[in-house]
This record gives structure tokens, sequence and C-alpha cells, in this order.
């Protein structure tokens, strides 16, 4: 009776520990991103990336709908392309989903990583960057091999809540945060009981191999596991609390943050992706390759970096003494 006595208590004060230390990163970024809203930026940044989407063979008016995706989250940009109305095909809608699915919700997972140690615009020059490589190396193959010019079939249109004023959009915003909460006890619950069984200990065995080429740490597995398959605010917000705890090396942390930058959230998000009609070997197993490839290959680097140069430009240590 004590010990499961303890095993709540515990859990209790982890979670409210990596919900606080989250909402305080996500309450002042919901505001200031609805501020700038208001002040007309999101249409102003478009137009600033309007370029860029011809050179990955987009139609100008996409710009807005990545310029909301970049400041909101995918979400938001579907609701964008829903109301703009603009045919696209499905290589066209499989490049700006690629987009999507890399650089979104940068205001407050930008800011998550950096409480976790990773420099602020190493995180923003990777995803923006990554994002608009990928779309070129998509739009190139296309060129080159003729394939998905086909139109793109919307399947399924999100209903556009009307907000009527400041007090709706409050709700919302709580019910959000009412949900991260939930799910944050969930797996924080999961994790616990992982750990108990033994499966933690089993799962991390199997993925070493993989982990290690990435330079992964078997301490970061499981929270990358989650960072994957249901996003970056839940994996790094757990991330945080165990990198402050000095249970995460500061490298092990970037390495991971930095693939959960590239390649989380993968069943929600790539559903979403789908339904705009991209392609789903492209928008998954495109996007995994490309993930893997990428992180591979900043792991070897990091690896080749003195230790002092890494943590005055990559990444620092977030340990609490």
């Amino acid at each position: 009776m004590q010990s499961i006595k303890h095993f709540f208590i515990e859990l209790g004060r982890d979670i409210f520990n990596v919900t606080f230390t989250l909402f305080k990163v996500m309450i002042p970024i919901l505001i200031a991103i609805k501020i700038i809203e208001e002040l007309g930026g999101i249409v102003l940044l478009s137009q600033l990336l309007g370029p860029l989407m011809q050179t990955v063979g987009l139609p100008d008016s996409m710009s807005l709908v990545w310029a909301t995706t970049l400041l909101t989250n995918i979400y938001g940009g579907l609701i964008v392309l829903i109301s703009i109305d603009n045919a696209l095909t499905v290589a066209q809608a499989s490049i700006l989903g690629s987009m999507m699915l890399l650089a979104h919700s940068l205001p407050i997972e930008a800011t998550i990583a950096k409480k976790a140690g990773v420099s602020l615009w190493v995180t923003l020059v990777f995803r923006i960057g990554g994002s608009l490589l990928l779309a070129w190396i998509l739009h190139q193959t296309y060129q080159l091999t003729g394939s998905l010019n086909q139109p793109a079939k919307m399947l399924w249109s999100p209903e556009v809540s009307v907000e009527n004023g400041y007090l709706d959009w409050a709700t919302s915003q709580l019910q959000n945060l009412a949900m991260v909460f939930l799910v944050i006890s969930t797996l924080l619950f999961t994790l616990k009981v992982l750990k108990i069984l033994g499966i933690e200990k089993l799962m991390a065995i199997i993925l070493k191999p993989f982990l290690r080429l990435l330079g992964i740490s078997q301490e970061a597995t499981n929270i990358t596991i989650i960072g994957a398959t249901l996003g970056l605010s839940f994996g790094g917000g757990l991330l945080i609390h165990e990198a402050q705890k000095g249970h995460v090396a500061a490298r092990d942390v970037f390495t991971s943050i930095m693939l959960l930058n590239l390649l989380h959230s993968l069943i929600e998000d790539t559903l979403l992706i789908l339904l705009i009609g991209a392609d789903f070997n492209t928008i998954f197993w495109g996007r995994l390759l490309f993930s893997f490839i990428i992180i591979a290959a900043l792991a070897t680097t990091i690896r080749k970096l003195s230790p002092v140069f890494c943590e005055r430009y990559l990444y620092r240590s977030v340990v609490r003494n």
C-alpha cells in the first residue's frame, strides 16, 4: 500500500513539473501569436515567403498557408488552404504537406527546444531550412520523373470555428491546454508502468543500434519515441524534465530534439496531410528517410566538434543544482 501511495505521489509531482514547465512556455506565446495575427503579421510573413514558393514548384498563394502553419499549427494552415481554394496536383500537395510537417508551430516548439537547452536559432534554421530542402528535393524529383501530376483530391475540410471575440478564443485555448494536461498525465503514467514491467529496457535494447547511429542515448529512447509518435510538445516537455534532473546528457538532448524537430507526431500529422490529397509514401517514408539521413549526418558532425564549441553555439546544459 505504501509503495502504491509513493507511486502516485511521485507521478503527481512529475505531472505538475512537466505541465508547469510547458505552460510557462506555451501560454505567453499563444497570447503573442494572437497579437501578431491581429496586427496582420501572418499576412506580412506570407508576402515575404512568396518568392520561395516558386523555387519548390508551388503557387505564390501557398505562402499564406505555410506562414500560417509556421506561426500557428497544421490545423491553421489547413483552414487557410481551404479558404484559398487553389487546385493542386498530388505532387504539389505532397510538397506543401512535407513543408507543413517539418515546420509548424515554431513559436511554441522552438521555445520548448530552447528550454531543453537547444539553441533557438539552430532550431529555426534546422526546421525552416530542412523544410525548404526537402521541398526542393521533392520538386526536382517530381519534375525529372513526371510523376504525381494528377489533381489532388481534398478528402476532408476542417470545420472553421467562428470566434466571436477574445473570450471565445481564450476558452478554446484553455480547452487545448486541458487536453495537453490529460495527454501528459497519461504519458507519464504509462512511462512509469513501462519501467515497472521492464518493457522500457526491452524497447531500448531493440532500438539501441538504430539510436546509436543517430547519437541518441538509451536514457532518451522512450521520450524520443513518444515525441516521434505524439508530438514535440509532449516529447520535448518530458526531455526538459529529464534534462533538468540530469538524467539525460546535454548532447543527447540536442540530438533527440533535432530528430523530433524533423520527425514528430507521425500518426496525427501524417493523417492530416493525407487529407489534402498528398502522397503517403512521400510524407511518411520520404520524411522518415530524410530525417534519418540528416540526423545521422548531424550526429557524425557533432561527435567531431569540441564540447566548448557545441556548448557555446548549439546547446547548453539545463541541469538544476
